[in-house]
C-alpha cells in the first residue's frame, strides 16, 4: 500500500470505533464471515483481537487479511485497522 493512501486511511480511521472483537474462541469462520461482511459495506473497519501474546495477534491479522484480502492499515496495541476495496463503488 502506498504511503499516502495509508497516511489517508489511517486519518480516516481514526474517528471510527472497532465493529468486530476477537474474543475468547479466536479466529473462527463466523467471525471471518462478520469481518469479510463489514469490509463489503464500510471498506476501512477496526477490529479488536483480544489475544494476549503480541505474535498471536500479529498471526491473526495477517490470517484476516490473507482469507479475506484486504490490507491491513494499522495495528495499534489489539485494534487493527483494515481496508478492502468495493469493487462495487466507484
Amino acid at each position: 500500500m502506498e504511503a499516502k493512501r495509508k497516511h489517508r486511511l489511517k486519518a480516516k480511521a481514526h474517528a471510527l470505533k472497532p465493529v468486530v472483537l476477537l474474543g475468547q474462541r479466536g479466529l473462527t469462520d463466523a467471525v471471518l464471515a462478520e469481518i469479510d461482511h463489514a469490509l463489503t459495506a464500510h471498506e476501512l473497519i477496526k477490529v479488536r483481537v483480544n489475544a494476549d501474546d503480541r505474535k498471536a495477534r500479529q498471526e491473526m491479522v495477517r490470517t484476516i487479511c490473507e482469507r479475506l484480502h484486504a490490507e491491513p492499515v494499522q495495528l495499534l496495541g489489539r485494534v487493527v485497522t483494515l481496508y478492502r476495496k468495493n469493487p462495487e463503488t466507484p
